[in-house]
Parts: structure tokens; sequence; C-alpha cells
């Protein structure tokens, strides 16, 4: 039975459409910049929010609506739920999806009974994935919700969460292989310290890049090719979280050896928390070799936590679809709708409301990046403020020929530096307006 009979296919029906189950911006075979919207924007449905989010928060008790959860959370639940979830997507038009281990099959009493169910829930997911032609983006394993991991997983004061933790992303990495996953992903929930009074930061540092080394070479013995990502976050639920932020999370993978295997997994409200834009956090992956994927959310400026909303500001997704543009694209990763609608919106529908404007923000914030591409404004405008170094000694120093001798030199033959010109924030910020508004 389906759970969703009263829906049928999203389809694009243009920008003048008033359907609020059509798409008005996301056509998949438009073209921009050679390659069709949906393997430019390659969008992922959350398994983690849109399939088990149930609306519960620290002050009350979930109020999502969901006829197709049992009284129980055991194995047959869970394969039934594959089902439903691979109709919204299917229904959706999204091409990928993304899970933790313990959002697609229950634990059991022991590691081996953990790992049979979730093996009786692959079934289930590789049959509807045959069905439909969706793909796995990446998958991950939760090493931070059983009490377990009430330390911490790979940074953990306790070696058998710690030994747990390894055989648990052992068999997530077998799956995620298995499902033909593209990737996989290292989200530290509980990696850090409420306190340095009780910790030992190097040498949970030290274990966190020995776990990491164990994964990546478990993946070559086992033949899985793809790319591995760690996703900076800076606090919640811990305090001071390792991966803090793009530059905390590459500085460790360059001290530990990891730089050729590991990308990064960016996400915009993790972003925030750390006290970045999200453009500056792809910015910063982007140039040094290390954007990866993205988790697609935004945060409430009012409030201070990973509220993961979904994403419907259009300035943001231009920003983000600008970066993407610029490092080639976004591919093998992609964008993952890391959100869950709001503990008021919890009528199924509301799922498809969500992801539909998500999507078309995106796609929309993709139109605008590529003709702000195209006309080279913007360019032009970076190009002129960095003119100093395109002749002289700007190009002198940029090639090498310099040193502080030789530039002081240079200087007290001068006099004093040329007068800067203005930098035309305000200009800047009223061009890229003549496009998004």
């Amino acid at each position: 039975m389906a759970a969703f009979p009263d829906i049928n296919k999203i389809k694009f029906e243009g920008p003048e459409s008033d359907n609020p189950l059509a798409f008005r911006f996301y056509d998949e075979s438009e073209i921009v910049e050679g390659k069709t919207m949906k393997d430019q924007l390659r969008f992922s449905v959350a398994y983690w929010h849109t399939m088990r989010g149930s609306g519960e928060d620290p002050f009350g008790a979930g109020t999502m609506v969901r006829p197709w959860e049992g009284p129980l959370d055991d194995v047959p639940n869970a394969i039934n739920r594959v089902k439903v979830a691979f109709e919204f997507m299917e229904k959706l038009g999204a091409p990928l999806f993304c899970f933790h281990d313990r959002d697609i099959a229950p634990e059991g009493a022991s590691l081996a009974e953990t790992n049979k169910n979730l093996d009786q829930v692959v079934r289930a997911i590789k049959g509807e994935m045959q069905r439909t032609g969706i793909r796995l983006l990446w998958g991950t394993a939760n090493l931070f919700s059983n009490p377990r991991y009430v330390h911490g997983a790979a940074t953990s004061c306790n070696a058998d969460s710690f030994a747990y933790a390894a055989a648990q992303v052992k068999k997530a990495l077998e799956v995620t292989m298995e499902l033909g996953g593209e990737g996989y992903v290292f989200w530290g929930g509980r990696e850090g310290y409420q306190t340095l009074w009780n910790t030992d930061m190097k040498r949970e540092l030290d274990h966190l890049g020995t776990f990491m080394r164990m994964a990546v070479d478990y993946a070559e013995e086992i033949g899985f090719t793809g790319p591995f990502y760690f996703e900076p976050k800076p606090r919640e639920p811990t305090k001071h979280q390792y991966d803090f932020d793009a530059a905390a999370c590459i500085n460790f993978l360059r001290a530990y050896g990891l730089e050729k295997y590991v990308k990064l997994n960016i996400e915009t409200n993790h972003a925030t928390l750390a006290g970045h834009t999200v453009e500056h956090e792809l910015e910063y992956a982007g140039h040094q070799g290390f954007l990866g994927s993205v988790d697609a959310n935004t945060g409430d400026l009012l409030l201070g936590w990973d509220t993961d909303q979904f994403p419907t500001d259009i300035y943001l997704t231009t920003k983000i679809m600008l970066a993407f543009l610029k490092y080639g694209g976004i591919a093998p990763g992609g964008v993952n709708f890391d959100a869950k609608v709001r503990r008021e919106s919890f009528e199924p529908i509301d799922l498809f409301y969500a992801h539909i404007g998500g999507m078309d923000t995106f796609a929309r914030g993709l139109q605008l990046a590529a003709k702000i591409r195209a006309e080279g404004v913007l360019q032009r405008m970076i190009e002129e403020r960095y003119s100093s170094w395109e002749s002289g000694v700007g190009t002198e120093i940029e090639g090498g020929c310099h040193d502080f001798k030789t530039l002081e030199k240079y200087m007290l033959e001068k006099g004093d530096v040329d007068p800067c010109t203005s930098g035309r924030q305000e200009l800047f910020e009223n061009v890229v307006n003549r496009y998004v508004m």
C-alpha cells in the first residue's frame, strides 16, 4: 500500500506555477554550464531527518504523524520504512540518498545481532535501489547516540568504545560498498571535550588520526574507492569538537597524513555555529582542494543551535553554487538535505513541501550563479581591485623574485605606497542584487 497515495510524481511546471507540489525552477534536464541541473546539483535525501525525524525537542515529545511507523522499532518496521522512503524519493525525483547505519536498522542485543539486523534491511534497500535507480551518495556510522559513546568514539577515554566504533565503521564501510555508495562520511558527533581539566587532547587527537587511518586502510583492503569526507562542526553536543571548522579539519588531515584520502563535507548551519559563513568554508576548502560534498540546510539567526532548517534563501544558494562552479562542480559529492521539517510541520505532505522548496531554491541559485559567471561583472571588479598584482612589483613578488631586503630597497627608492583604492563593498552588493532581486 502506498504511503503517499494522493501525491503523484513531482514535475517541473516553471516560474509561473502556483502548484505547491511542482517545481518552479528545478528542471533536472536544463543545461547549466555544460551539465544538466540534475548532474550539477546531485540532490540527496537524508534518511535520518526525513524518515526518522520525530519532532521531539528538549521541551516536548515528538509530533510527527507517520502512519507507516509500527509500534516497535524492529526489523520488519525498518523494512517497511525502506519502502516508504523510496516511494517518497521516487515521487520527489531525488536521484540520491544518505544514511547512518542506525537510521536504517535497529540495534540488537549484541554487535552480531546488530549486524544481522543491518544486513536484512540492506537487502531491502538494495532491492528498492534496483527498482527505482536511486543511488547512495554516501553512508556513515552513528557513533554518537548510544551511551557507549558518552565520551566520544574514536576519541573516547574508554578503549572498548574505540574498538566497538571501529567494528561499527568496518561494517558501515562494507554496507556502503555493497550498495554502491559513492563516498563515506566521518562526522564526529562527540569527538571533542567539555573541559580540559579531564582531557588529554593530544592523545585523543592521535587516536582519531589512528582511527581514520584504519578506515582508509580497510577501504583499500576491500576495494572501496570512493572518497572519504570529514564534516566540520564546532559544538553541540560537545563544548569544543575537534572538527571545529574547515581550517581545523584540513590541518588535522595534513598532520596525520590523511590529506590524499579525505575531503570535507561542509554544512551551512555548522559554518554559522563556528562563526563563519558557508561561503567562507566552501572557499577555504575549495582553494586548498578539499571541497567534497555539502549538507544543505540553514539555521535561524535568532537561535544559537543547529536547527537544520530547509534552505529558502536564494542569496545563500547563489553563493554556494558560485563556489561549486568555481571549483569544477560538486561530483562525486552532492547536495544532501540534512534538514528537517519544523516540529509544527507534522503532516507527511510537509516532507514534500520542504524538499521541493529546497530543491527550487538551489536550482534558482544555480541559474543565478551561472549568469553571474557568464557575464563576468563581479570577476572583472575583483580583477580591478587586485590590478597592482598584475604588473611591476606585484608580478615580481608572486613570481618569487623578491625577499625582505629587495623589497626594502624598492620602498626606500619609491618612498611610499601608491594610494589604495576603495573596496566598494556596497557596489559589489548592489551588483549581486541586480541578479537576485
